[in-house]
């Protein structure tokens, strides 16, 4: 099996690049690529939906990746400590909404669903837990929003009922859909969509937290190879 692991930034992906020794990045279309091993390719895509489909499927047509794994950062709809993990259920795009056609929030017509699911979710958060990496499974809200608005915070937890809030899982998960191939989504929590301070609190976390969840990732390409 060989797993493309997707980030957004540079400094999101560098402690995993890092742990795997890996070399200098190839570039496509503006994409950085770490070509690691025949297990694994890890991708710097950029923020974003557009980044992140783009990049999503460029690691299926030239690095051939049987599964795609979005990593990264996230923001709490819910009463979750900073550091948490959070495994994605399902994953849904927030910032598409044809309402007004008739169709219901969050619909993505060319696929005609709201919900994109992740693959085996309760297989995999067994496996980190027993080794010491417990998961929160839950629904991951996608849009190209870094969220400040409280009342749309909250219509989007009320509508999807997410866990977090992020800028590239559905979007990935989109195009994995499309192609056949499983995706997963490792995110962790930085900040909370609901704190006055959601700027400063992700500042002061995200390298922390990043941290925890790249010991995390490691594991599961771990016990992906075996």
């Amino acid at each position: 099996m060989r797993i493309g692991v997707l980030y957004a930034m540079e400094k999101e992906a560098a402690p995993l690049l890092r742990a795997l020794k890996a070399g200098a990045p190839e570039t496509a279309a503006g994409t950085a690529v770490y070509d690691v091993s025949d297990q694994v390719a890890v991708c710097v895509g950029g923020v974003g939906k557009v980044n992140a489909a783009m990049a999503a499927q460029l690691l299926i047509d030239r690095y051939g990746v049987d599964r795609i794994l979005n990593v990264g950062c996230a923001g709490a709809l819910a009463d979750l400590p900073v550091g948490t993990l959070v495994m994605g259920t399902d994953c849904v795009q927030h910032d598409v909404d044809t309402s007004l056609a008739g169709d219901p929030p969050g619909l993505v017509s060319t696929v005609n669903c709201v919900r994109f699911p992740c693959a085996e979710q309760l297989e995999t958060v067994t496996l980190l837990a027993n080794m010491g990496y417990p998961f929160t499974p839950g629904p991951i809200a996608t849009g190209d929003w870094f969220g400040r608005d409280y009342e749309r915070a909250a219509a989007i937890r009320e509508n999807y009922g997410a866990l977090v809030c992020e800028m590239e899982a559905c979007a990935a998960a989109q195009v994995c859909l499309r192609n056949g191939i499983p995706f997963q989504a490792f995110k962790v929590v930085t900040d909370h969509l609901f704190a006055e301070r959601q700027d400063q609190e992700y500042q002061e976390n995200v390298e922390t937290a990043m941290a925890r969840l790249t010991d995390a990732v490691g594991v599961y390409l771990d016990l992906m190879e075996e």
